[in-house]
């Protein structure tokens, strides 16, 4: 069995929305999925993305929030699920108290380095970190 433990995963964090991940695309022998554990701060609005290729599920843990697909917004709790096709635009964001956290699902694999790379190229001129 493989098991990855959420206190050991590698964290990025991208403009406060802070990824655990716990299946980088191609480890764990996996070969057409990565899986992250995303933690939405309150008051924190994810930026607008895509990914080229790959479709993504959100799996609401907890909290409450929304979830913007292709210019789509709704309300998300516990235990919903998003399914966000191949290059669509979506985001996330937590305008509650409590910390909004959801397991993401890609496939084909989208790796780290292809994720917080290009955000941070994309946005780096953008961003104040005092913000």
């Amino acid at each position: 069995m493989l098991v990855r433990l959420l206190a050991e995963a590698p964290t990025e964090e991208w403009h406060r929305v802070r990824n655990h991940i716990l299946m980088d695309a191609g480890e764990l022998g996996s070969r057409n999925m990565s899986v992250t554990w995303l933690e939405v701060p309150a008051g924190i609005d994810q930026e607008l993305h895509s990914h080229e290729e790959a479709e993504q599920i959100y799996i609401v843990v907890s909290g409450r929030g929304t979830m913007t697909v292709a210019g789509d917004t709704q309300e998300v709790a516990q235990g919903d699920l998003v399914l966000v096709p191949p290059a669509t635009d979506h985001s996330i964001a937590n305008s509650n108290t409590a910390d909004l956290c959801c397991v993401s699902v890609q496939s084909p694999p989208v790796t780290a380095s292809e994720v917080f790379g290009r955000a941070v190229a994309a946005g780096a001129s953008e961003y104040d970190d005092e913000e």
